[in-house]
């Protein structure tokens, strides 16, 4: 989450040091997140030697689109890395490329690899009546079929989405108002499948990546196969999904003009990496079962690895593929965490209209920080809830919306500021439940990483409201990147996956605080409250 950096960067390198990196192998990682597009150099330990950032713009529209460039991914991907192998002058050391991306985006392409759309983003809701069209059927709850539900399920551990923001709509709403575009699609890609594209030419999809495509059968974690059942269901044809591969699969060599274009060897492998979630369980060191990891980014999640793949259809979590070798990742998908924070900067602080005085502060998030830290807990009364673009668990409405209450004359932009980490607290915490339930166990410690996790004050809030101790993770906006970096390794058998954890480092570790968790208890009775008290009032306005 590039909105949550606060511009930290590793310490640039010395002649000293690039003198004894002359044999070290790196990895050049990337990180395309829905903010914007970071390629790190990475050693096989996981030191993260340097790093560069690219901002992505997102378009969003009226009737419930998100959209990306994938000409513009590129562009940046590029232009980022070629700044920061020429600072670092160490090409000669890369030996491969490893992805991690945001997920659930769809991008149609031609037989020559050409983006003949924008990417359709995870954000997108308008599919949601082609899928609703699609899957009706004898017996219908919420115009969805339940026999076409069950099916999903069973093969799967999942469905597509009912608000339509994922591949499954996606495709079905090119299909059904692009019909031109759906013609002319050789294959539907993944963020990530894209970006492998770009980089070898080949047309293939990760075992994460083609999941919420929901046309696999990923019973056998070995062996995530398409199921014609599944495709059939959906209505996409047979030939226009891609090759599906493990995530630590060498897909082939960098190509020769990118590879000449970035004055790399033509030997350096692409490996096919993993979405977002898959890569930040490793990079945060979470490899071993039950081993839980907390991201804050622009969206927030919480997974685990598991070895048994189970759904829990109430709460919209599932354990599905990943890139540890025979295992699921239970993953708890919330909509928006540190993009509340962005939207507070960029929409009510630092708006840019006539009331804007100041010129633009590059350490804002970090303001932010010193401002809520002089709050108490609790601030002063004030309660926000995060739900800027609806919420996927451990409720899936897309009509939710978020909102500050109990706000007074007493009130300051302090208060309104700490209500904001505190509210996305709440939401993690409202979440911990059903996720105990499907681990069968309680949680007491969490690793924590992503752009949100450079706070302090927030790995603190978030210890004190779950009750859990926060172990945050060395460089926790480097995750993602680790993550991939270390997919690759495993893929090239420099290490393997149960060596991961002596890997990580952590910057500190924070216990709850027993004089805040009264008041914490009895403000998150209030936050499930507030949503039982409004939820149907915004799905009058936002229906």
């Amino acid at each position: 989450c590039i909105s949550c950096n606060q511009n930290e960067r590793p310490t640039k390198i010395s002649s000293t040091i690039m003198i004894n990196m002359n044999d070290e192998k790196l990895i050049l990682a990337v990180d395309l997140g829905t903010s914007g597009m970071k390629v790190a150099l990475i050693t096989i330990n996981g030191n993260v030697i340097d790093w560069e950032q690219e901002a992505i713009k997102t378009i969003i529209t009226s009737d419930g689109g998100a959209e990306q460039s994938p000409n513009e991914w590129w562009e940046k991907f590029l232009s980022a890395t070629g700044r920061l192998l020429k600072r670092t002058n160490t090409n000669q050391n890369v030996i491969a490329i490893c992805c991690s991306t945001q997920g659930e985006g769809t991008i149609p392409v031609d037989k020559e690899g050409n983006a003949l759309s924008n990417a359709i983003l995870w954000m997108d809701m308008r599919g949601k009546a082609n899928l609703q069209k699609q899957l009706r059927g004898l017996i219908n709850i919420d115009g969805v079929d339940v026999l076409k539900v069950l099916r999903f399920i069973r093969l799967t551990g999942g469905m597509p989405s009912p608000t339509g923001k994922d591949p499954a709509s996606h495709t079905l709403f090119i299909r059904d108002t692009q019909p031109a575009i759906y013609e002319k699609t050789y294959k539907f890609l993944n963020v990530l499948d894209y970006m492998n594209l770009r980089l070898t030419g080949e047309f293939v999809a990760s075992y994460d990546s083609i999941v919420t495509s929901w046309v696999t059968d990923n019973r056998d974690a070995k062996n995530i196969k398409y199921d014609d059942s599944l495709i059939r269901t959906l209505g996409i044809e047979r030939e226009k999904l891609p090759e599906i591969v493990p995530c630590t699969q060498v897909i082939g060599n960098l190509r020769n003009d990118i590879a000449n274009e970035l004055n790399l060897s033509k030997d350096v492998k692409v490996i096919a990496g993993a979405i977002d979630n898959t890569a930040a369980s490793i990079g945060a060191g979470t490899v071993n079962d039950n081993e839980l990891h907390l991201y804050i980014g622009t969206s927030s999640w919480i997974a685990a690895h598991v070895p048994y793949k189970k759904t829990d259809i109430n709460s919209g979590i599932a354990s599905i593929p990943c890139a540890v070798d025979g295992k699921y990742l239970l993953t708890a998908l919330q909509a928006t965490a540190g993009g509340n924070l962005t939207y507070l900067r960029d929409n009510v602080i630092y708006h840019k209209d006539e009331l804007l005085q100041e010129a633009e502060v590059p350490d804002i998030f970090k303001v932010l920080d010193q401002m809520a830290e002089r709050v108490p807990a609790g601030a002063n009364g004030v309660m926000y809830t995060p739900w800027l673009w609806g919420e996927r668990a451990p409720i899936e409405e897309s009509t939710l919306r978020a909102g500050l209450y109990n706000l007074s004359l007493n009130n300051t932009r302090e208060d309104i500021i700490r209500a904001f980490l505190e509210g996305v607290a709440f939401n993690t915490r409202w979440l911990m439940s059903p996720v105990e339930k499907f681990l069968g166990k309680q949680v007491t410690s969490i690793n924590i990483v992503g752009g949100g996790a450079q706070s302090d004050v927030w790995c603190q809030i978030f210890s004190d409201v779950m009750n859990v101790e926060i172990k945050q993770v060395n460089d926790p906006l480097y995750a993602n990147a680790r993550g991939a970096a270390w997919i690759a390794a495993v893929g090239l058998n420099e290490i393997q996956f149960n060596d991961i954890p002596q890997l990580v480092k952590f910057k500190k570790t924070y216990q709850p605080q027993l004089k805040n968790r009264a008041l914490y208890d009895e403000k998150f009775d209030v936050f499930k409250l507030i949503y039982k008290q409004m939820k149907n009032v915004y799905r009058r306005l936002n229906g």
